[in-house]
């Protein structure tokens, strides 16, 4: 078991894709959890499910992260209730598809305060706590999109580097503690991120994809062995190598062609 046995995993985003089979290796492993998401039917569904195949306790909270009250809601409310959280997965996030010039700004507003301010505030929130009571880890999801700017997802992208600098920089600064940071860089995987977006019919979308289980998986170790950086698939790996090798226009250009629409 990753963490103390009396205390939870906080896992935002954990209605479906990654956070989903994130939350179902937590429990398999015995940690009892905290799921958050939107959906309040599918947070339910998946309460059910844990809690009669595994026999770990998990509390739902029902919270929009776009909304920037929701990271001190979530503390103050599991803190109100004396919910221990030692492991924090910050998953929520999503993209907005298109030229930045036509995007609907709201949209990529909302993007930004989930993708960057509420992941950053949780973990600010949390990591106070980790340090006092002497254990924790955090994992957090960024994309392999964060090593190199795409257009068509530039903000998105941008978020995503931000989460994997950071994850970075807070790991070192953190060096000789009991917690530890992991950032967590897929690929191109199947969950619902594609259709959200509307993404569908862009280049992207048609390739090969990595199962959300498999990406989880490789996180979730990554995590227990308190990993810096965890990217899935041989293939994904060597991406970081490369944008080293060639010159960013080149990465920036096939970017750009997997995400056109066919």
């Amino acid at each position: 078991m990753i963490g103390k046995e009396d205390r939870y995993a906080l896992v935002t985003g954990a209605s479906s894709g990654i956070g989903y089979e994130l939350a179902k290796l937590f429990a398999k492993d015995g940690k009892n959890l905290v799921v958050v998401a939107r959906s309040q039917d599918k947070l339910e569904e998946l309460k059910t499910e844990i809690e009669n195949k595994y026999g770990t306790s998990v509390k739902v909270l029902i919270k929009d992260l776009s909304d920037s009250k929701a990271p001190q809601e979530i503390f103050s409310e599991l803190e109100k209730e004396g919910v221990s959280v030692d492991v924090l997965v910050n998953n929520a996030g999503f993209t907005v598809w298109g030229q930045f010039s036509e995007n609907d700004w709201q949209k990529e507003a909302e993007m930004i305060q989930v993708n960057i301010t509420s992941l950053t505030y949780l973990t600010k929130l949390y990591l106070k706590k980790m340090l006092e009571d002497g254990s924790g880890r955090i994992l957090n999801v960024a994309s392999l999109c964060g090593f190199v700017s795409a257009p068509l997802e530039s903000i998105y992208c941008a978020s995503k580097s931000y989460v994997l600098h950071f994850s970075e920089a807070l790991a070192n600064e953190l060096k000789g503690t009991p917690v530890s940071v992991t950032c967590l860089c897929p690929g191109v995987t199947e969950t619902l991120f594609y259709e959200r977006a509307n993404m569908e019919n862009c280049r992207g979308a048609k390739m090969k994809m990595m199962d959300a289980s498999t990406v989880a998986k490789v996180g979730y170790q990554a995590l227990k062995k308190g990993k810096v950086i965890a990217i899935p698939g041989l293939q994904y790996r060597l991406v970081p190598y490369l944008m080293r090798i060639f010159p960013r226009s080149v990465g920036i250009a096939i970017m750009r062609r997997g995400l056109e629409p066919i």
